[in-house]
């Protein structure tokens, strides 16, 4: 959530972290900092609101120095103000946090005894005043760091810069991630090596417990036991750390409209030339699991609700899936013939991770599918499964979202391969239909001005309904969700069966209903249910292939033809619609499309 940087460099440090801080905008924020050593003396400035707001702050009130540490602050502890702002200053030492220390109140509590005052109401504040006492106490800035760290309980990353010390920095990681990047007699830290790439291509990523010093020219890492790690440095592809726009008006756009594209990649590094299913080395057989457990939150919650559909389905093999948050203080059995599959795009999900942390030991595989393939959840896996979605910065998830799918899918042919319920002319069926994938979803992108029309009338609303059965279902979710996340309009997402247990209480002729029905095996049960809509005057916006429009198109408010695909493959296909009238429902209301309120890209506090 919160965004890291850090500079040991040999210019000045402000611009450089600005810029770096720039590059971790998507992980949302609400305010802004950095600090600076300069011959000795430690300052910093803060600003709530944008970047741009430090930036004209700086042109007033210049930071130099060439050591520096800066942070994007998603609020957790306390309001989005200066005062609560990153970085947070105690005396000689300053501190960058990502994270959350639970036992924050504890420690206050000892520091009042020793006549210590507060000034915020971050957690955040107490590791700074911590370590100042510890300094206070003769300890030199090394040991009081690690005597702070011993202390603290629940997940941060953290950075800490000293007065005094142009050449030293302090970086631990617990439960967030952070990564340390080498340069030419110059060291950095960044949350993630996005916000590094204009400065290195040379990483090494801390592993969970690491505590590492940093100067320019070394660095001394120690894991969880105080024993000294080699954490090995690696080169990362420049390419893959690019953000821009490429000519759009929002990231989301732009990433909607890589889909056709970043799809293809996907299938191609996961068929073989003849359509069979390789994975990653080691693998798994499907003919060792009599069950599955996914887990995963936000939007590749609703991806793993699809693939329940077809695991059952296709692979005949029993699926539960659970939100991370509930799963991991559930507590469920987990038998040794159960397989626990976690999706996140960051792959470092909090919620996930403690999840799969959970498993560990109970489920016979730990399986995982992420975009970042140096992320936590990926290097705790016994098999990650990349997506290959590339960088998405946009926080409303467009094109990780059918990625997962895709890999999803993928591995479902996988496992009803090898368990023997699939004859070779279906998967060759299924393989064809994926394959179609990319030029069925570059037609619907080119449905741009009829989903822009929709949106207008979505944006006038209060309220939205999305419906969907089968597997059509957990799309609806994710066209909801979309919606509130961007465009601050309230929407749920419902089964359309259910509509008329309650959901409909809800409809009149103010409400707009989108309805996913492709003309699938119960499309004629889903019609149904609009019938029952359209009977209370509510508004159908009824999305569909043309023998579907051409059966069930009258009457309806508005209507989005799509492609023609496989009933299996629909969902990839129509979760296009569902971000196209998201994201021009949020550009017609004006709000923020790429860095909606509240929200944060990566979700590493709890």
């Amino acid at each position: 959530m919160c965004g890291i940087v850090g500079v040991l460099g040999n210019h000045e440090a402000a611009p450089i972290l600005v810029e770096a801080l720039k590059r971790l905008e998507y992980r949302g924020y609400d305010s802004a900092g950095i600090a600076t050593v300069n011959h000795g003396t430690l300052d910093r400035r803060r600003a709530v609101g944008k970047l741009v707001n430090l930036s004209d702050l700086l042109v007033h009130e210049p930071l130099r120095g060439k050591s520096g540490i800066g942070h994007t602050r998603w609020a957790t502890h306390g309001a989005p103000t200066v005062s609560n702002a990153h970085p947070h200053q105690a005396g000689p030492v300053a501190v960058v946090h990502n994270g959350i220390i639970e036992n924050f109140r504890d420690l206050r509590a000892e520091l009042a005894q020793h006549g210590v005052s507060f000034t915020t109401q971050t957690d955040t504040e107490t590791v700074a005043l911590l370590t100042q006492y510890h300094m206070e106490q003769g300890n030199d800035p090394v040991t009081a760091a690690n005597l702070t760290l011993d202390r603290l309980q629940g997940a941060f990353a953290l950075a800490f810069l000293f007065s005094g010390h142009d050449d030293l920095m302090i970086a631990a990681r617990k439960g967030s991630p952070l990564a340390i990047g080498h340069g030419n007699g110059e060291m950095f830290v960044g949350s993630d090596a996005i916000a590094l790439a204009p400065l290195t291509d040379r990483i090494t990523y801390l592993e969970e417990g690491d505590r590492a010093v940093l100067t320019r020219t070394s660095l001394e890492i120690r894991d969880a036991n105080g024993a000294l790690a080699n954490r090995a440095i690696r080169t990362i592809q420049i390419d893959s750390t690019r953000i821009d726009k490429a000519g759009h008006k929002h990231f989301m756009a732009k990433e909607i409209a890589e889909q056709p594209g970043v799809i293809s990649q996907a299938l191609d590094h996961y068929l073989s030339a003849d359509g069979q299913v390789e994975l990653p080395e080691p693998g798994i057989d499907f003919t060792q699991i009599d069950r599955l457990t996914m887990v995963a939150c936000g939007t590749a919650y609703y991806a793993c609700l699809t693939a329940k559909y077809w695991f059952e389905q296709i692979a005949r093999l029993p699926v539960d899936v659970d939100v991370a948050s509930e799963f991991r203080y559930r507590e469920p059995p987990v038998s040794d013939r159960t397989a626990a599959l976690f999706v996140s795009q960051s792959g470092e999900t909090a919620d996930t991770l403690a999840a799969l942390r959970y498993c560990e030991g109970k489920a016979s595989r730990i399986l995982s599918v992420i975009n970042v393939t140096e992320s936590s959840i990926a290097r705790e896996s016994d098999l990650a499964l990349p997506i290959y979605a590339g960088v998405e910065v946009g926080v409303a998830s467009t094109k990780a979202f059918t990625c997962q799918l895709s890999v999803l899918f993928l591995l479902v042919l996988k496992a009803a391969s090898d368990r023997g319920v699939i004859d070779a002319d279906t998967m060759a069926d299924h393989v064809s239909a994926l394959r179609g994938l990319p030029s069925a979803m570059g037609a619907a992108i080119e449905m741009n001005d009829t989903m822009r029309r929709a949106a207008l009338r979505l944006a006038e609303a209060r309220d939205v309904l999305f419906l969907g059965r089968g597997v059509m279902y957990p799309i609806a979710l994710e066209g909801a969700l979309k919606l509130k996340e961007i465009s601050y309009i309230h929407a749920e997402g419902y089964a359309s069966g259910e509509l008329k247990h309650g959901p409909i209480a809800l409809v009149d002729k103010t409400v707009p209903v989108v309805v996913m029905a492709p003309r699938d095996a119960l499309f004629d049960k889903t019609v149904s249910n609009m019938q029952e809509v359209m009977a209370r005057k509510g508004k159908v916006i009824l999305i569909s292939d043309r023998d579907g429009l051409d059966e069930a198109s009258e009457g309806v408010f508005a209507s989005i033809e799509m492609p023609r695909v496989s009933d299996a493959v629909a969902p990839i296909l129509y979760a296009i619609p569902a971000q196209m009238l998201a994201y021009h429902t949020a550009v017609a209301k004006g709000t923020d499309v790429d860095q909606p309120r509240n929200l944060a890209k990566s979700v590493t506090v709890e």
